[in-house]
């Protein structure tokens, strides 16, 4: 394993915070901070081994590469005194048991890619008013999840056509992949609250996105084909900046205009990550085939019953002609 790779990610989804109050409470400890609470030490001391800090004072300085948020060496130190060893001693025998072969077929470490993205069908404005769009048109989107590499439906949902594709993307995500989205998904505080649900992510960002304290990553080889930069940085500014540091993959498309992609993936080189947004297009290829074998955008009722019943029941005809075209 590399050093640079975000220990934090892994652990957090083998030891989430939620399974590791009940051993707190156990040893008989009150945990009554708000910033650097018990299981923020553990993220500490793990990343600490892992990456060999000299001590707390080294590790204040360390913790924000490392996508945990910096506190003072001496609050560190006096939490690492105030915390039970017997409590770690647990999370080891626990660890040990859930690092076993079925334990780990069971916990599902992302290593799919999970395609997220919308299509919009419109119509006029008197067939849908109960879903205006701009003008005279109205319409609706249809917001879809696509595992990439088998091009196989994950999740669907449905929303009027001027509703954000943010607004709908939780209800077609899933944490045991990998999310591959484009700008429309790119919002900061959102990737703060991926990390919190360790759901790990490739999105590409708008073009004038603020690199707040970005630090190049250290390579062994030079950068390869169309990349340009491998960073870490926050991202936006005062109101927008997100709280934790994110990894930032530059490079440019075919035509040389850039790409800029997030990521909380830190195990992966920049070549792999940027071909994992690559894949982001196979969704596309989705609903394009899908509107010319599946008579999408001929919407044949007008309320909501009618249209989404004939776009359920379209996509349920895809799934059946990707099973008998898998098996054939």
């Amino acid at each position: 394993m590399k050093k640079s790779t975000r220990l934090s990610n892994i652990l957090q989804t083998i030891l989430p915070k939620a399974e590791v109050l009940p051993f707190i409470e156990q040893v008989g400890y009150v945990d009554s901070a708000r910033k650097f609470t018990v299981y923020d030490l553990f993220l500490f001391l793990s990343q600490a081994a892992l990456q060999q800090w000299d001590g707390y004072r080294d590790g204040e300085k360390r913790m924000p590469f490392s996508g945990l948020e910096r506190v003072n060496y001496s609050t560190i130190s006096k939490k690492a005194k105030e915390v039970p060893f017997e409590l770690f001693k647990q999370l080891l025998s626990l660890m040990i048991k859930k690092c076993n072969r079925s334990a780990r077929r069971r916990l599902r470490i992302p290593k799919q890619l999970l395609v997220v993205d919308s299509t919009k069908i419109t119509t006029g404005k008197e067939r849908l008013p109960w879903a205006p769009l701009k003008a005279e048109k109205a319409g609706i989107k249809l917001h879809v999840s696509l595992i990439a590499d088998t091009a196989q439906l994950h999740k669907v949902t449905e929303t009027t056509g001027n509703s954000p594709d943010i607004s709908s993307c939780k209800d077609v995500l899933d944490n045991r992949f990998i999310l591959v989205a484009d700008r429309a998904y790119g919002k900061h505080k959102r990737f703060d609250e991926y990390m919190d649900q360790h759901q790990y992510f490739v999105i590409r960002l708008r073009d004038n996105t603020h690199f707040h304290k970005p630090v190049l990553r250290i390579r062994k080889r030079p950068l390869a084909g169309s990349i340009e930069q491998d960073l870490t940085c926050q991202l936006g500014k005062k109101a927008t900046l997100s709280k934790n540091r994110f990894r930032v993959v530059i490079l440019k498309d075919p035509q040389g205009n850039p790409v800029i992609l997030a990521t909380n993936l830190h195990r992966p080189s920049a070549e792999n990550i940027a071909a994992m947004y690559k894949k982001r297009w196979q969704i596309e290829v989705f609903f394009r085939w899908i509107k010319q074998h599946l008579n999408v955008p001929q919407l044949f009722g007008t309320t909501p019953n009618a249209v989404y019943g004939q776009l359920y029941t379209a996509l349920l005809v895809y799934v059946l002609l990707k099973l008998l075209f898998d098996q054939g």
